[in-house]
């Protein structure tokens, strides 16, 4: 099932080059039907069924960096931080990310990227019952429903694009996502990686230069995010 998204990039453009060379990269991407770029606000706005992961993949290759600023329609989107809670991997714990984009009324699009994960396994992704991580997977209750698989590479390394029908994105916000070794997601270990699902932008939703949090710049906050191996 082929869903197409709108998703919007906070990308640093500085000439009309920038803009042609993005949109040259972007064009060499499967998937993508419609780039827009505005060069006033650094925005790159990109409709089609390609994953948002490999859009920034392909700015990225042009030597910029890329963040996901909004995708789907307002209250559609969520992201979840995957972690292990291992204690020898807690020097940098984050292992992955998964955005999550309502694909229709009754069904959502998982996007998926995993790091530094044990090379060339296959791990089982899956929603769980509770948003409770205080204990990594262990306490996250039991399975709500699988998602699927993601197999990585000898790096460590891997992405999967996944519609899962029957679930809806507002039944999974607040629980807690799994990903495991268990072909069957009924048996958790400490190697494997968790985190809480959490409503993210809409396309156009978000449109913040600076957090109000820290008062650091996105790209302030993308370089301590890659320092933590959450991007």
């Amino acid at each position: 099932m082929l869903v197409s998204l709108n998703t919007v990039f906070a990308v640093p453009l500085h000439c009309n080059g920038c803009v042609d060379d993005v949109t040259s990269a972007l064009k060499q991407v499967d998937g993508i039907d419609k780039i827009q770029c505005d060069l006033s606000k650094q925005l790159v706005s990109v409709k089609g069924s390609a994953p948002p992961s490999s859009i920034v993949k392909a700015i990225q290759g042009t030597g910029r960096d890329a963040i996901v600023r909004g995708s789907g329609e307002p209250n559609s989107s969520a992201v979840c931080i995957l972690e292990t809670h291992e204690p020898a991997h807690n020097a940098t714990p984050v292992r992955g990310l998964a955005r999550l984009v309502k694909a229709s009324s009754q069904s959502t699009l998982f996007d998926l990227t995993l790091s530094g994960m044990r090379p060339r396994t296959t791990y089982f992704a899956s929603i769980r019952n509770a948003g409770d991580i205080s204990r990594g997977p262990l306490s996250t209750g039991g399975l709500y429903k699988s998602i699927g698989s993601v197999t990585v590479d000898e790096h460590g390394s891997g992405q999967a694009f996944i519609v899962k029908e029957d679930m809806p994105i507002w039944e999974v916000i607040g629980r807690s996502m799994v990903v495991g070794l268990d072909k069957d997601c009924k048996k958790m270990f400490l190697e494997d990686v968790v985190g809480v699902i959490a409503r993210s932008a809409g396309v156009w939703e978000n449109e913040k230069t600076v957090c109000s949090c820290s008062g650091k710049t996105i790209w302030e906050e993308r370089k301590d995010a890659v320092s933590k191996g959450m991007v």
